[in-house]
């Protein structure tokens, strides 16, 4: 027989959020970039286009971030009240995005040698099957990021409320959408006006960008996994207020442990220090997110 754990919880350690609703809009997204990789790849091979190709394998890479993206919002919701996750499974969306990231980053460094090749060795291009389906490619671009586009812009306000797995979907779409478009313009500048080093030249302007967007996507995200604190002049303020109730803080951590928790341990000494919840309410008024609070209390 099983014995029941004699702990007694004082509440739920699930501090994630509820993503069954972007979950879905991921994977018809991952759907569609999937049938769009595999057109491109083979027309980009047999046309010689570098700009058709690399948004081809672009769009693979992608698939494969989806994949990361819909597991992470799986193993969340999964495990949302598993007491083994001391503070639930908040950052897993945000590992889901760091993972992304790097994807993302390593198909920019991807599009940059294969276009630096191709400028040193030019190849012939069929331009108008390229272009076809370099258009097909645009327009599913184009539906996935008006699928993703709202569940992004509704938190673009606030940075630190992102959902980093779909900010990283969202970054994705966008970047395939920019490689397309480039693909496009160098294989109509090649066939009109003769300029063919235009289609590597493209990928690597498009290459550029995407690591931006990575690099972006890379610090806010590991900025949440490695448990980085809040500003230290919110941090002044609450020892300020602390100072005014004769209490001083003797050490103090927060962090994040979802997009929109915090987590906070403090020790503190006071010759008459007050009880638990007049000290939770000093750190709320800074710390309006905080869910989850310890506090060592010394008297001095």
């Amino acid at each position: 027989m099983k014995n029941e754990s004699s702990i007694q919880w004082e509440h739920s350690n699930n501090f994630g959020i509820d993503n069954k609703h972007h979950e879905n809009k991921v994977k018809i997204v991952f759907c569609l970039t999937t049938v769009i990789m595999v057109l491109e790849i083979a027309a980009g091979t047999w046309s010689g286009s570098m700009a058709l190709l690399a948004d081809g394998w672009h769009m693979g890479t992608h698939s494969a971030a989806f994949l990361i993206a819909i597991f992470a919002y799986s193993y969340a919701k999964r495990h949302a009240n598993n007491k083994d996750f001391s503070f639930g499974t908040g950052k897993v969306n945000s590992l889901g995005g760091f993972a992304s990231a790097i994807a993302l980053a390593i198909v920019a460094l991807m599009m940059v040698i294969e276009s630096v090749q191709r400028l040193l060795e030019p190849q012939p291009i069929h331009f108008n099957e390229a272009i076809v389906v370099a258009i097909i490619g645009l327009i599913v671009n184009i539906a996935s990021v008006f699928i993703l586009h709202d569940e992004h812009h509704h938190h673009h306000g606030d940075s630190h409320h992102h959902d980093h797995n779909m900010k990283a979907a969202y970054f994705h779409v966008l970047a395939d959408t920019l490689t397309s478009i480039l693909a496009i313009v160098a294989l109509f500048i090649g066939k009109y006006i003769g300029l063919i080093w235009m289609d590597p030249l493209m990928g690597i302007v498009g290459a550029i960008v995407i690591l931006r967007w990575s690099y972006g996507l890379v610090k806010e995200s590991s900025d949440m996994l490695l448990d980085r604190s809040v500003d230290i002049a919110t941090l002044e303020k609450v020892s300020d207020l602390m100072n005014e109730k004769n209490t001083v803080i003797k050490d103090i951590h927060v962090w994040k442990i979802s997009m929109a928790h915090q987590a906070a341990i403090l020790s503190i000494s006071s010759k008459e220090p007050l009880d638990y919840v007049e000290y939770r309410k000093i750190l709320m008024k800074f710390l309006p997110k905080l869910c989850h609070l310890s506090i060592e209390i010394n008297k001095s």
